[in-house]
């Protein structure tokens, strides 16, 4: 009986994959990928699918930095994942996109909520957001395996493949640090969706308390303050409540958030964009900033 594995049996043997230089690297070197929620749920997606083995070997080519390209565009991701054949294996991801009734009923939700365009603004994703889409064709993110259209150029016949795996990781880490590129697969990009939100904003006299159906002094009593000529002597005291205060802080989701939030900047450093050289630099000072506030520099 031919040796399972063998050529002469019924499976070649294990190839691997050619090594890539430049390729995307997945920033997670071990545990789960995706630090966001949003990230996150679009993982948990995938891997309720119970395609276990082949997501596994997706992570392991994101992470080896197999992928040499992504482009997420309106209703399609494509991509270029080195295998082991000379040429990059091509592979395309397709999402429904919303119509622009959607767009238009879905940005009308956003703009009614202003902690919705405040989120976005600092380029994160509000955590209700799905609500904006509850009377849309489609939601915002996907929910079934169904509305994924995976393809890929390599001979597995499987679908999705390791390769299509790979860019389902990288995605979500994509996701992770720009989640307006979700937004962008589901037909709208960044300018054009904050745009339509600031023209409804300035047409809507609604006030922006109102609009976010929060009563900003509903929670607050009143508090009888006596005369600063009274509390003179112990006016710059903390107080003991304030003092013995444990503050336990946590770094932003998206340390960049504020140069995120502006326009492209006409502006590179050495062929770079500068919000991509300054990105960097964020991290690093959110991070030395959180571990001296804990003590731990």
């Amino acid at each position: 009986m031919p040796r399972k594995g063998s050529w002469d049996g019924w499976y070649p043997p294990p190839s691997r994959p050619r090594p890539v230089e430049g390729g995307i690297r997945a920033k997670s070197s071990r545990g789960p990928i995706g630090e966001t929620w949003w990230s996150r749920r679009f993982i948990g997606l995938l891997e309720s699918l119970r395609i276990g083995g082949r997501m596994d070997r997706g992570r392991t080519y994101a992470r080896q930095g197999q992928v040499v390209s992504i482009d997420v565009e309106p209703g399609v991701v494509t991509a270029a994942v080195q295998g082991s054949r000379a040429r990059p294996y091509r592979v395309q991801i397709g999402l429904a996109r919303l119509s622009e009734v959607d767009w238009r009923l879905a940005e009308s939700t956003m703009v009614s909520r202003a902690a919705f365009l405040a989120r976005l603004l600092a380029g994160e994703m509000p955590e209700d957001i799905d609500e904006a889409f509850g009377d849309c064709s489609h939601g915002l993110f996907p929910t079934t395996a169904g509305e994924l259209e995976s393809s890929c150029s390599c001979p597995d016949w499987v679908d999705p493949c390791k390769h299509v795996a790979a860019v389902y990781y990288l995605l979500a880490e994509a996701f992770n640090d720009d989640p307006f590129l979700l937004l962008r697969w589901r037909g709208r990009n960044r300018e054009e969706l904050l745009g339509n939100l600031r023209a409804l904003r300035g047409s809507d006299p609604t006030p922006v308390a109102e609009a976010a159906d929060v009563d900003p002094w509903g929670d607050i009593e009143a508090v009888d303050v006596p005369p600063l000529a009274d509390r003179i002597d112990v006016f710059w005291h903390a107080g003991l409540a304030v003092t013995t205060l444990q503050l336990a802080p946590t770094a932003p989701h998206i340390p960049d958030a504020a140069i995120r939030a502006l326009d492209d900047l006409d502006l590179d450093v050495c062929g770079h964009r500068v919000i991509d050289v300054l990105e960097p630099a964020y991290s690093t000072i959110t991070s030395r900033a959180s571990r001296q506030l804990r003590g731990t520099t």
